[in-house]
């Protein structure tokens, strides 16, 4: 599993990003319905319904540690011009 997209902007210990890359691997994989990757700052995801209580969770919990984020419950992922690549490596990961 390839972390190293993520930024030293990033607050979360190196030792937890695995298993936080690993909820959203989980989270993808059960409740992604589509991607769209809208412009290099933001990428739309569509989930199931039954995804929006553990995907509120675990944005809220990536927006304490990564604040470059901007999330949205529809999660229409966005990111400022300087962090594209960290885009670039959760696109990867659907």
């Amino acid at each position: 599993m390839d972390e190293t997209w993520a930024p030293d902007a990033c607050t979360l210990p190196t030792a937890e990003r695995p298993l936080r890359v690993a909820e959203f691997d989980q989270l993808f994989a059960t409740y992604l319905r589509r991607a769209n990757r809208v412009d290099d700052q933001t990428l739309e995801l569509t989930l199931d319904p039954a995804a929006y209580a553990a995907a509120a969770d675990l944005i809220a919990r990536e927006s304490a540690c990564c604040s470059f984020f901007t999330f949205t419950l529809n999660l229409r992922v966005t990111v400022p011009p300087a962090h594209t690549a960290v885009l670039d490596g959760l696109t990867a990961r659907l």
